[in-house]
Order: C-alpha cells, then sequence, then structure tokens
C-alpha cells in the first residue's frame, strides 16, 4: 500500500505544483485526465508546417501512442502477417525501432480492428493489449517478457463489438476491466452463462494473475459492455480505481478490487443499447460520468462509501449540446472540457457548478470520436476524417487558433488521441505517425 500511495501522491503533487511531467504513459497521459503541465507546443502547424517527421506504419489501428523519452509506443494490423503489432518508435528520428507481432487476427467487425487499445508503460516495460485478448509484455529493446491470451484465461469476450479497453499500470500492479454482457451475442461469448464482468490485477512482472473481482451490474443487454478504462486517482488519502460502465460508476480498493462505493443509475429506463464508451475523468473532487447516445453528464461528488445516494449527484448537463457519446471529457487548469462529437460541439464547465463557461461550434466535416487533449493553455481535437482542431483553454479560451487536415480522403475512422510529449505533438492517423514541434 506504501508503493501505491506514493506513486498517487507524487502524481497529485506534480498537477497542483505546475512541474511538468513530460512523458505520456497511458492514454490519457501523465495525471489520467487528458493533460499535460508541460510548454511549448505548437499552435500553428500543418502537415507541411512543423512536421519533425511522419513515420508510415505498418497498418491501421486507433491504439493512443503512449511516449516515454524517445520511445513512442502504439499498436498496429499487419495484414501481411494476419495479426496485431506492438511497435516502437524513435520520438527524434520516427524510425521504426522494431515491430513485434503478439496476436493473431485483425478484426471481426467493420467498424475497427483488433489494434483499438492503447498501451500502457512504466517507463522500463510496455504492455500491450489486443481486441482479441492478446496481452503481452516487452521491455525496451523489444524482448517479449511474458504473454496470456484472457479470452483463453476468463472466456470469450461478449460484445457486440471489438472489445477496446486498455491495460492500466497504478502502482506495482497492472489492471484491466472486462465489462460485458451476461450472455453471448453474435455467437460471441463464453459458453458458460451468465457470463461475469470483471477486474483483473495483475503483476506486471509475470502477468499471472493477483485478483480477480466479480462487478455485478443490473443493466440489460448491450447496455452492460463497456469500453472505457479504469481510472486511479487520490481523493483526501484514499486511493481508488474508478470504472464507468453498466449503467453505473463503482470505486474500488486497488490492492483487492473491493468495491468501495457505487452511483447509478445514469439509465433508470433501463435501455438496452446504451453501451458505454468515455472513461470516468476527476477534477476537484468530482466526477464525469457520460450517459451514451445524447444523454446528460452526471457530476458525481467523491469520497463516497457504499452505495452513494442520488445527493452525491451535484450537477447534471441539460440540452442536447453538452454531452459525450464517446471522446472522453478532459480536465484541464481547473476546468472540464466535454466534446460532443457527433454534434460538434467543445464546451468548457466549471467543476463546481456544471456552468457552461463557454461553448464553440467545431467547422469539422465528419463526427469527432478522439478524445480532447489540454496542454499549454490550448485544446487538440481530431475528427475521423484527421481534421485538426485547435482551442485556447481556460475561462476566455474557446478561440480557434488553428485548423489543418492530417488524414487521407480515405479516413474514416481516426480516433487516436493527440499526445503531447518533451515538446513534440503525436498525431496518429489511420497508418501514419506524425511529430509536430514548435
Amino acid at each position: 500500500m506504501k508503493r501505491l500511495c506514493l506513486a498517487s501522491l507524487v502524481t497529485l503533487l506534480l498537477s497542483s505544483s505546475g512541474l511538468h511531467a513530460d512523458n505520456w504513459p497511458n492514454w490519457r497521459g501523465p495525471y489520467f485526465n487528458g493533460a499535460s503541465q508541460e510548454t511549448g507546443f505548437p499552435e500553428k502547424f500543418s502537415p507541411t508546417e512543423g512536421v519533425a517527421w511522419k513515420a508510415q506504419l505498418p497498418g491501421e489501428g486507433a491504439s493512443t501512442p503512449v511516449v516515454w523519452d524517445d520511445a513512442v509506443f502504439l499498436t498496429s494490423i499487419d495484414e501481411s502477417k494476419d495479426g496485431i503489432l506492438g511497435i516502437r518508435i524513435s520520438a527524434k528520428t520516427g524510425e521504426i525501432v522494431w515491430a513485434k507481432k503478439f496476436g493473431d487476427g485483425l478484426r471481426h467487425d467493420e467498424r475497427s480492428t483488433f489494434a483499438g487499445s492503447s498501451p500502457v508503460t512504466d517507463g522500463k516495460t510496455v504492455y500491450f493489449f489486443s481486441g482479441a485478448g492478446d496481452l503481452a509484455a516487452y521491455d525496451f529493446d523489444g524482448n517479449q517478457l511474458w504473454y496470456r491470451n484472457i479470452e483463453k484465461d476468463y472466456g470469450a469476450f461478449a460484445f457486440q463489438w471489438t472489445f477496446s479497453s486498455s491495460p492500466q499500470l497504478y502502482g506495482d500492479t497492472l489492471y484491466l476491466q472486462v465489462l460485458q454482457r451476461d450472455t453471448k451475442v453474435n455467437g460471441r461469448g463464453s459458453d458458460k452463462e451468465p457470463i461475469d464482468s470483471y477486474l483483473l490485477a495483475m503483476d506486471p512482472a509475470s502477468g499471472k494473475t493477483k485478483w480477480t473481482h466479480i462487478r455485478p451490474s443490473d443493466a440489460v443487454q448491450e447496455s452492460r459492455e463497456a469500453f472505457s478504462t479504469p481510472i486511479p486517482i487520490l481523493h483526501e488519502g484514499r486511493p481508488e480505481l474508478v470504472i464507468t460502465g453498466g449503467d453505473c460508476i463503482t470505486g474500488h480498493d486497488p490492492e483487492t478490487g473491493k468495491e468501495l462505493w457505487r452511483w447509478g443509475t445514469y439509465n433508470p429506463e433501463r435501455i438496452g443499447h446504451w453501451r458505454l464508451v468515455p472513461s470516468p475523468v476527476y477534477g476537484q473532487g468530482t466526477f464525469l460520468v457520460c450517459a451514451p447516445k445524447g444523454s446528460p453528464i452526471y457530476a458525481i461528488e467523491a469520497g463516497g462509501n457504499g452505495k452513494v445516494l442520488g445527493t452525491a449527484n451535484i450537477w447534471t448537463t441539460e440540452g442536447k449540446e453538452v454531452t459525450a457519446d464517446v471522446p472522453t471529457p478532459l480536465f484541464y487548469d481547473g476546468y472540464f472540457y466535454v466534446l460532443n462529437g457527433r454534434n460538434k460541439f467543445l464546451t468548457c464547465l466549471h467543476p463546481g457548478s456544471g456552468k457552461v463557461v463557454w461553448s464553440q461550434a467545431i467547422n469539422g466535416k465528419v463526427k469527432l470520436e478522439a478524445s480532447p487533449t489540454g496542454v499549454d493553455g490550448k485544446i487538440y481535437l481530431m475528427s475521423h476524417l484527421g481534421e485538426v482542431f485547435v482551442y485556447s483553454a481556460g475561462p476566455d479560451g474557446g478561440q480557434l487558433l488553428n485548423s489543418t487536415t492530417f488524414g487521407s480522403s480515405q479516413s474514416v475512422n481516426i480516433r487516436a488521441s493527440i499526445v503531447p510529449a518533451n515538446g513534440t505533438l503525436f498525431i496518429r492517423t489511420d497508418d501514419q505517425l506524425y511529430a509536430v514541434r514548435k
């Protein structure tokens, strides 16, 4: 527990002190909220201006890159090998340092590939996960340290679409959540019914299971499915892993998986097609929970115990403008930022009251599903087509600073978030990675 609390406390102190955290070790960054305290990032750039290098990837993928010093990690399909690759790229030169196949198969639906989950790293080891259940650990030289397949160990995933939650590192444990249906769907799922949803904790050094916590839910059908990722927080000295999905939000003891508290539901009518995509986000003692399909966002007070009463819902958004069906909201420099990717609005919210500070329409040609990134007083967004938008952040923000396009005319499913690390913006399109510098 001491190591766990210390890691959390260091993260919290860095965030509050304004010290720079240059690396981006997981898909939502050094503070698990989509933000960095680093400075020196460009406002004006395009594919022909400010690009330090461009790397051609072996194939498509939607995983957000993670960065540690000179190492950039992501996943990609490789049709020639009929498999999923874990890739290391040099942040300085764009050279592919190594690419290792760690899973077979490419996809089982037309909307995505098995290369949708983002890696996670602690600066020594990187962990890759595929939508087919492959989980592998590599050192920075590309040596595989261990491998396991979660479907083989715990049963086939029961999801209508491709599963793509990302693994999470916290303290001395590697976590993976699997929030799924309790029966088969489209022939997918375990032969054992009902099928459990669970939080899995593993030893990062060996991949061996430490414990498995079954997470029950009253949701039905597709509403049991979640593509969110656990978010670790430290609130008033108590470390937690926070999970959304199955029509509720829960906080768990990172040491045991024990459920500390539960709030719900954002789906009182028990609608059956409300799969959950956005991860929770924490800021100033508040969690945001995004109900799907154009429904409200709920602000839940942190620090609960047991079944949390409705009074913990301190505010709820109104109307169809402030909602997030796919993108995870951003918490940056004291404000929440919500991206309505379908109707194309970016909104700044006060964390205590939920008051709309400003809201701007985004002049995009297609929807945006990549989650927003905040750094250096700016917010970076990207659409399915690879349209990049840069807005000013803060209570007086909302000004469009730049718009450009990095995707090709054939781009339709770009979902990776833009990553700021060590003075570089990493922009991943379908099958290319760009490094943009000031």
